[in-house]
């Protein structure tokens, strides 16, 4: 599914709370469709076993962020489970007027910044898991953090339920009780997003310029 009109690219926001699944429905997103590319955020956390510098995260130490911050170069960054994730303005000016589609896995922090400079292209997405118990048996079968880092992203999970209810800033839910259903979800919301009125309506509007060209009213 190539960008064969030459609209503006599509920022797809994807957030969730740790363990609900989203990297893994992201992964099977770009599996499907290769147009879609991954934002690949900076990061000040520590590198995990088997990610690559470059291809996951650009992982910079707090300092240089923290200057990147003062220069304004980041569209979004926030401060999650005590690291600082962002993603440059550059990168999504260029993602955009390239005409390419880009996947975001990101928080609503980032999200709500995101939206709120880049409303028009940004399709924001919320997964859900199924309970509180299923997030927490995930993370702990997951088993790449240490049992306060688990309690405190269990924290920040509440948070982020009350910010759906809050700001309404998500525009899509899906419930990842079923990882085929919910990615049959995502795969649907993305597709629906390439031919949305707002991203599409320019195409009608040349074609009606050239039919009036064509067809000059009395």
């Amino acid at each position: 599914m190539s960008n064969e009109l030459g609209d503006k690219g599509l920022l797809l926001v994807v957030s969730s709370p740790s363990g609900a699944g989203k990297t893994t429905l992201c992964h099977r997103l770009m599996a499907e469709y290769p147009e879609v590319m991954f934002s690949v955020s900076y990061t000040t956390r520590p590198i995990r076993r088997g990610e690559k510098d470059g291809v996951d995260y650009h992982f910079v130490d707090n300092t240089t962020f923290d200057q990147m911050v003062d220069k304004g170069e980041f569209a979004e960054w926030a401060n999650v489970h005590g690291n600082k994730y962002g993603t440059t303005v550059a990168a999504v000016r260029e993602a955009l007027e390239g005409g390419r589609h880009v996947l975001f896995d990101i928080d609503y922090q980032g999200a709500r910044q995101l939206k709120a400079r880049f409303e028009r292209e940004a399709v924001l997405v919320f997964v859900l898991p199924p309970s509180l118990e299923v997030l927490e048996e995930r993370l702990r079968k997951r088993a790449t953090d240490a049992p306060e880092a688990i309690e405190r992203r269990l924290i920040n999970a509440q948070e982020e339920f009350n910010v759906l209810k809050q700001y309404g800033l998500y525009q899509y839910l899906i419930v990842n009780d079923d990882l085929p259903r919910a990615y049959d979800r995502l795969r649907a919301i993305y597709v629906a997003s390439l031919a949305a009125i707002d991203r599409m309506g320019t195409v009608a509007e040349e074609l009606i310029r050239q039919t009036e060209r064509r067809h000059p009213q009395p």
